[in-house]
Parts: structure tokens; C-alpha cells; sequence
């Protein structure tokens, strides 16, 4: 469980009901903020007009992609840099054939399928194209979830105003009864409000982890993807360690240099 997500959707939605209850006078006042045909044109709107953006399948993978933000990236980098390195030592001391054995025990599908590749003697540029083929279409199905939140999320308060304009409408008709218009002018408002929620409280938080899990998976990737081409090219395992840790943040070094130490001294 990604905690993070999860305690700033809820602190998020404490806060603003926070704010309403007291605004509002007390728990009674919570009713000014809840209308049902707001509602139904901000919510319904927007997610139906999301959902004429893209095809079925897509609109409905696009709703339950939320359940990503609450999962940890399962990607740790210096551990992977440190199992690359004694990959190296393996096939620097066996050669490249020993790896076969090696791959059956990753975890990892994509590192997996690069080093058959290399155990096949397919040449290094073909295993590039093919891996960053395969790294380019994750990316691709990425984008399309954070996008959908994307979308959806510009459409929240573009249907608000929607609603507003309804019940401005509605009350500018009918202006004999001068009390009605504050609480008319309520009702116009809180349909703003909502899809300022659904945007801000919803929408663009989602669609921001998942880009953020994606950058984190595809560094991955291009890590695996230079250390194995350096595996099938015969670097020396320290210079390969050395190039993959210029990936790595300096504040995550210190760590990966402990964790390749072993396995680069075994050359």
C-alpha cells in the first residue's frame, strides 16, 4: 500500500469537510453543499463526456487505473544495478551461455526476456530495438491511464460552470422573490465546486502518480536495457556498475556501491 495516496486523499477531504462544517455553522450546514441535479450534470457530464473521448474498453480501464495510485512501484533500483553486476560476473567467468540458467530465477519479465535474447546470440542492435519496442509500448499504456485522468479532470470544472450557467439561468427568470436569490445563487455555485473537486481532489492527483510511477519503471528499464548490452559486449563489470550508478541520484549511490562492492570485486 502506496501510504502516501492514501493519507492525502483523506487529509484532502478532512480539510474541505473541515471547512464547510464550520463555514456552514455546524453539521446541519453540511445540506447547502449536497444538490443532486448539480450533481448529476457536473459528475455525469464529465464522465460521460470522458467517456466519448475514448473507446469502452479504455474508459473503463481508465477508472479502475486508480487503484494504482494505493500500489507501491515494485522497482528497486541499486538492488536491480547490484543483480546486473553479478549477471556480469557470471557470464564474465562462464560466458554468456551460463546466463540461461541465471534467467530462470528473475523475477523480472523485461531482464528476463533480455537476457534469452543475449543467450541466443541475437545481435546487440536487434536486442535493443526489440527491448526498447517492448519499453515504448509500456510507456504508450502508461500515458493512456494518466491521460484519461487528464481528460477527465479538465472536463470536471468545464461541466461545473455548465451547471453553473444552469441555475444562473434559472434564477435571473425569476427574480421576483428577492430571498430566493442567495440561496439560488448557491445552487448555481456548488455545481463549480464539485468539479473543482472532482479535478483537483481526484483527477489531477491520480493522473500526477501515475506519471510518476511510470518515470520511475521506465528508468528501470533503460538501466536493464544498457546493463545487459554491456553484459553481451564483455565490459568489465566494475566499468559497467560505474556506468549504471550515473543513473542513480547521489543520495542513492552511497547504497549501491555497498550492494556492487561484492559482486564487482569477484572479477
Amino acid at each position: 500500500m502506496d501510504i502516501a495516496s492514501l493519507v492525502g486523499m483523506i487529509v484532502c477531504f478532512v480539510l474541505v469537510l473541515y471547512g464547510m462544517i464550520d463555514s456552514a455553522g455546524g453539521v446541519a450546514g453540511f445540506g447547502y453543499f449536497v444538490n443532486l441535479p448539480s450533481a448529476l450534470i457536473t459528475f455525469g457530464g464529465s464522465f460521460f463526456a470522458t467517456m466519448m473521448s475514448v473507446s469502452m474498453p479504455n474508459f473503463v480501464g481508465g477508472l479502475k487505473s486508480i487503484a494504482l495510485i494505493f500500489k507501491p512501484v515494485n522497482v528497486n533500483v541499486p538492488e536491480m544495478i547490484a543483480k546486473i553486476i553479478e549477471l556480469s560476473n557470471v557470464a564474465r567467468k562462464e560466458g554468456l551461455l551460463s546466463l540461461e540458467e541465471a534467467a530462470g530465477n528473475l523475477e523480472d519479465e523485461f531482464m528476463k526476456k533480455g537476457i534469452m535474447l543475449i543467450v541466443d546470440g541475437t545481435d546487440p542492435e536487434l536486442v535493443r530495438g526489440i527491448l526498447e519496442t517492448e519499453m515504448n509500448s509500456i510507456d504508450a499504456r502508461h500515458k493512456l491511464r494518466s491521460g484519461f485522468w487528464d481528460n477527465l479532470g479538465a472536463m470536471g470544472p468545464a461541466w461545473g460552470m455548465i451547471g453553473t450557467l444552469v441555475g444562473l439561468i434559472c434564477m435571473l427568470n425569476n427574480m421576483s422573490d428577492p430571498t430566493s436569490i442567495g440561496p439560488k445563487m448557491g445552487v448555481a455555485l456548488i455545481t463549480t465546486f464539485y468539479g473543482s473537486m472532482l479535478a483537483n481532489w481526484i483527477c489531477t492527483p491520480t493522473s500526477g502518480k501515475l506519471q510518476a510511477n511510470n518515470t520511475v519503471e521506465m528508468q528501470a528499464k533503460e538501466i536493464m536495457i544498457e546493463g545487459l548490452l554491456s553484459i553481451q559486449a564483455g565490459e568489465n563489470p566494475r566499468v559497467i556498475e560505474e556506468k549504471l550508478k550515473s543513473f542513480l541520484s547521489p543520495k542513492e549511490r552511497p547504497s549501491q556501491e555497498e550492494n556492487g562492492a561484492g559482486a564487482g570485486g569477484e572479477a
